[in-house]
C-alpha cells in the first residue's frame, strides 16, 4: 500500500494543443483552470452550490501551484482533489496533477475556499451537512 495521499475526487480529460506554450509544454495558467474544474466537481459532490442559486456559496481566498515536471502534448491529464482541512468558515483543498497511467506527480497545489453570504459579503460557517458530505467522500475515487 502506498503512503501517497488519496484524492477521492478525480477528473480526467485530454490535453488540448492550445494549452501548450511557446516552450512546448503546458502553460502554467492551465493548472489553475484544472484545479478549478476539480474543485467545482468536489463542490457538486459535497453540496456546495457554486453557481449562485442561493445567497450562500464559495469564494476562492487563495491558491497556489508547485510545478514538478512539464507536461507535453499529447496526454490525458488526471487531476485529483481533496478537502484536507475544514475551518469554521473555510475549506482547505489539495490538488495533484498526473498524466493518466503514470505514477509521477507533475504538479501539486492547494487553495482555501471561504463560504460567504453573497448578499452581505460576510463569512458563514461551514454547515454540518457539508462537513458530513466531505467525511462521506472518504478515500474512494469518485
Amino acid at each position: 500500500m502506498s503512503d501517497a495521499p488519496t484524492f477521492p475526487v478525480r477528473i480526467e480529460f485530454p490535453l488540448h494543443w492550445g494549452e501548450m506554450d511557446a516552450l512546448g509544454h503546458v502553460n502554467n495558467t492551465r493548472y489553475f483552470a484544472w484545479f478549478e474544474s476539480a474543485r467545482i466537481r468536489t463542490f457538486e459532490l459535497i453540496g456546495v452550490l457554486a453557481d449562485k442559486p442561493s445567497s450562500i456559496g464559495p469564494i476562492l481566498a487563495t491558491t497556489r501551484c508547485d510545478f514538478h515536471e512539464a507536461i507535453r502534448y499529447p496526454a490525458t491529464v488526471s487531476v485529483g482533489c481533496r478537502v484536507s482541512k475544514i475551518g469554521r468558515t473555510s475549506m482547505h483543498m489539495d490538488y495533484e496533477v498526473r498524466v493518466a497511467g503514470s505514477e509521477r506527480v507533475f504538479a501539486t497545489g492547494s487553495s482555501v475556499i471561504v463560504l460567504i453570504d453573497y448578499a452581505t459579503g460576510e463569512k458563514v460557517p461551514v454547515p454540518p451537512e457539508i462537513r458530513a458530505e466531505i467525511a462521506a467522500l472518504g478515500a474512494e475515487e469518485k
